[in-house]
């Protein structure tokens, strides 16, 4: 979409329309450029090479950066996130590469985001830990802040199995707690708040949720003909019981079948919930 002025159109008002729901609820906004497939194995299906796929990268940012600078500056925060997903498998954790290879694999996109106005990198859907521990690595290496979010399952683990505290303790030891915060994505709060009733200091790292609109497995998503949006309102009333589990929650948007509706409702629940400021 990012290859003509008709793509680039449609992808410019769809992140409008959050930052003019962010602005009308005076909190501040994460946007995450469309890059979260801009790595070379899923680009080189679509016949980019290394020169075009920086390219893309490049116009990702350049996109939220107009988007930022036609909104007027009220003192709440549009900050700016160059987006990285897996190299693989968004819900599986079949095929891995060890920390130095993910490092090595990840960090020309690291590299290309650090050349520009983004605030910060964060990488989506991470199902194992190597993986997240080799970007955080890429991203300490040009001194870029980092959001690393895990993808759960049904119970509420990393589709590698592992827990999700052991996920976050690892990551922390391995980048010497480089992460500037972790989040939860690609789940529905069904699945993962039970483990989030653990006592440790690793719930105080996590910031951010991006749920799932659906209850549905993974599995169920794969092979599923129709795009489930579930309720709106039960997921947004399901992120405020959340916050009572992670006191320091203040990111908060949506994954699979959501959309601008759920992100409303979930940022209306959260600022019914406290008076403290929060982020979508």
């Amino acid at each position: 979409m990012l290859k003509d002025a008709a793509g680039t159109a449609t992808l410019r008002r769809y992140f409008t329309r959050y930052v003019e729901l962010a602005r009308a609820r005076g909190v501040g906004i994460v946007l995450e450029s469309p890059t979260w497939r801009a790595n070379p194995d899923w680009a080189a299906k679509l016949g980019y090479d290394a020169v075009s796929l920086a390219q893309a990268n490049l116009r990702g940012i350049e996109l939220l950066e107009h988007v930022r600078s036609r909104v007027a500056d009220d003192g709440a925060p549009i900050v700016i996130s160059g987006n990285l997903g897996p190299c693989g498998d968004g819900y599986r954790a079949d095929a891995r590469m060890s920390v130095r290879e993910a490092c090595d694999y990840h960090a020309p996109q690291v590299d290309v985001f650090a050349t520009t106005n983004a605030d910060m990198v964060a990488a989506f859907t991470m199902t194992y830990v190597e993986e997240a521990i080799g970007i955080a690595l890429a991203a300490r290496a040009v001194d870029m802040p980092v959001a690393i979010s895990f993808t759960l399952e049904l119970d509420g683990r990393l589709p590698s199995g592992q827990t999700l505290a052991d996920a976050i303790e690892q990551t922390d030891r391995a980048t010497r707690a480089w992460t500037a915060y972790y989040l939860i994505n690609c789940a529905h709060p069904t699945h993962f708040a039970s483990v989030l009733e653990r006592a440790g200091d690793w719930r105080e790292r996590i910031r951010g949720i991006r749920a799932n609109a659906s209850k549905r497995s993974h599995a169920e998503l794969d092979s599923s003909p129709d795009l489930d949006i579930g309720n709106p309102v039960e997921l947004a009333e399901e992120y405020r019981a959340l916050r009572q589990l992670l006191p320091r929650l203040n990111v908060v948007g949506g994954c699979c079948g959501t959309d601008h509706r759920h992100v409303e409702a979930v940022c209306h629940a959260c600022l019914a919930a406290d008076a403290l400021p929060a982020s979508v």
